[in-house]
């Protein structure tokens, strides 16, 4: 096995002290501009990297921010959304030769156990939050800790007759005991759920039932008070337009899919809060012998190509969500160097009409 290049060896090959190698590869003054450039130079021949461990008991970052998924396992693997956000955060970071460390673990407490041992073992220099949760105890935690973080997924601005109170309406980022800055990327999910009711209740729709996520996190919330606000506003009850819970499987969403449209009075529009169990939903349509969209209408959150090779194609949300991962990477990177905690605004998604919408059917009881 090939030993690993160590300071002394940078030392001899350069022909400098091994205090020297030591101030130029830590930012330290104490050598030329010279001297520094053909130490760095050599270090990068060797192939040499700074040991973690050392790294963390000097003090010196460890070049790392973390990211941990509190979700069911299984939903992982086929949904569409993490993958691109990953991706997106990980352009950013790689640019910066940041690495990302990933974890999944079965829920938040779980996740804020993770954060503890990262923060004691110096592990990274910062972490990325996703799914915030109605009482999210995260924020404040990460805060007491001093351990820089991003909050990927908070309410964005209230807009218009979407705009509802309510416990999706989380605080901003808190500042808590520590010294940590806790910024945030907001995802408007009140007005993207507008956009998705005006075009059905356009369409003539008045039966509708949102399949919805987990129910714990506030995104979800966010969406079915929207959802509520404006088939209130459309003088829509809840015997019209509802939404029911699942764990954004394609099993679940098949099955609440099975349930709703075994009911007396069906919805003649569905909402899936992802596109698998947009997919999934329409299968079931598909076996029961009830055609999309002609007799049922179906809409998907985020678009993927899923959505797009189904058939029909199916009406989906836009939106740049590996654009949302860099936002948050960009946001983390910034607050490392020293800026300000802040709040970025993305970019609000589009909804895209496909095949899978149509004029709600003549004669069914409103």
């Amino acid at each position: 096995m090939a030993r690993r290049p160590t300071i002394k060896d940078i030392a001899r090959r350069a022909g400098v002290s091994e205090s020297a190698v030591s101030f130029a590869l830590n930012d330290r003054p104490g050598v030329s501009r010279d001297t520094r450039a053909r130490i760095r130079r050599v270090a990068e021949e060797l192939g040499w990297q700074a040991n973690s461990a050392a790294r963390a008991l000097s003090g010196e970052r460890s070049g790392a921010v973390g990211l941990v998924l509190a979700r069911p396992a299984h939903t992982l693997g086929v949904e569409s959304f993490f993958l691109q956000l990953v991706s997106g955060i990980q352009e950013v970071l790689s640019a910066a030769r940041t690495a990302l460390l990933f974890q999944v673990v079965e829920d938040v407490d779980a996740e804020c156990a993770v954060y503890r041992r990262w923060w004691a073992e110096r592990r990274v220099d910062g972490v990325l939050v996703v799914d915030p949760r109605t009482g999210d105890p995260r924020p404040a935690l990460l805060a007491e800790l001093g351990l820089p973080a991003v909050t990927i997924g908070e309410p964005g601005p209230p807009t218009g007759p979407s705009a509802v109170p309510g416990p999706s309406a989380l605080p901003g980022p808190p500042t808590g005991t520590g010294t940590s800055p806790v910024s945030a990327v907001r995802a408007d999910d009140a007005g993207a759920m507008a956009q998705v009711l005006e075009h059905l209740h356009g369409l003539g729709h008045r039966r509708i039932v949102h399949i919805a996520g987990l129910p714990g996190l506030a995104h979800t919330v966010r969406r079915m008070e929207s959802l509520r606000a404006e088939a209130e506003r459309r003088g829509l009850g809840p015997d019209h337009v509802r939404s029911v819970v699942t764990d954004y499987s394609d099993a679940e969403g098949a099955a609440a899919t099975r349930r709703v449209l075994a009911e007396p009075r069906p919805p003649t529009a569905l909402v899936y809060d992802n596109d698998v169990m947009a997919v999934a939903g329409s299968a079931v349509a598909a076996e029961l012998g009830i055609p999309v969209p002609h007799r049922l209408s179906i809409v998907a959150w985020d678009d993927s190509a899923l959505c797009r090779v189904t058939h029909p194609r199916l009406t989906a949300l836009v939106r740049d969500t590996a654009g949302f991962g860099r936002l948050a990477a960009e946001e983390l990177l910034s607050v490392l160097a020293g800026g300000p905690a802040g709040v970025r605004e993305s970019e609000r998604p589009r909804l895209e009409p496909r095949e899978s919408t149509a004029p709600a059917p003549a004669h069914t009881d409103s």
